[in-house]
């Protein structure tokens, strides 16, 4: 039998995007350290995944609880220790439990019910993942999100009712259309609200938001492929 010495074309993708975030953030004047890449393994196999693993990568995103947990749960710390692994998809109420006590991230905090819930559950759990509000910047009735009108109320009420830290903000703009105008926006938004972390940059446009102050960037095909 003969075995392949070649890298596998996920750690190969990985790389390369590692290589085009090094140059964006340089020509936009920006160190080299100034963004994160979370490899969006939500859906893959793990034949994929695990080349970027091993490749000495170890933040990843997942869209949903259950399946991050069967996932990651058996190779976390023993195998892999150092992993960083945050929820960008919609979060049930009913889950909120279970993913406060798993995930090191939650980027989809976007509405009422749901900080409070996070609040309860942090309170029951004894610990809180780093939390981000999910804007819908584009304010497209088909995405979860709050609304850029009313993100500031929001932003006050998560501390102020549910005593939550709310470090990032997260966005999916729209698919057609220019990104600047929106990632600018988000921008104005977490300046006014002294929010540190930006989440947005996608496969096809995290060069663009990188420009835009993106400092955590969230890449599935362009690493792993078609889902």
């Amino acid at each position: 039998m003969v075995i392949s010495t070649q890298p596998a074309a996920s750690a190969v993708a990985y790389n390369r995007i590692v290589a085009q975030m090094s140059k964006a953030l340089k020509l936009a004047g920006r160190p080299s350290d100034a963004a994160r890449l979370t490899a969006v393994s939500k859906n893959q196999p793990w034949e994929v995944i695990e080349p970027v693993l091993l490749a000495g990568h170890r933040t990843f995103g997942e869209n949903r609880v259950q399946e991050a947990i069967e996932r990651w749960e058996p190779v976390r710390d023993d195998v892999y220790s150092g992993l960083d692994l945050r929820l960008i998809g919609p979060l049930q109420s009913n889950k909120a439990e279970e993913a406060v006590a798993f995930f090191d991230v939650i980027e989809t905090v976007d509405r009422d019910k749901i900080a409070r819930a996070i609040a309860d559950a942090a309170q029951k759990k004894g610990r809180c993942p780093r939390l981000f509000v999910q804007v819908n910047i584009g304010e497209e009735v088909q995405k979860a999100g709050i609304l850029p009108s009313v993100a500031d109320t929001f932003l006050q009420k998560t501390v102020r009712d549910y005593g939550l830290n709310i470090e990032g903000l997260m966005c999916i703009p729209p698919i057609d259309g220019p990104k600047g105008p929106y990632y600018a926006l988000m921008q104005k938004i977490a300046a006014r609200n002294g929010i540190a972390h930006l989440s947005y940059g996608m496969s096809d446009d995290f060069e663009v938001a990188l420009r835009f102050g993106s400092n955590e960037i969230r890449v599935g095909t362009a690493i792993f492929g078609s889902r």
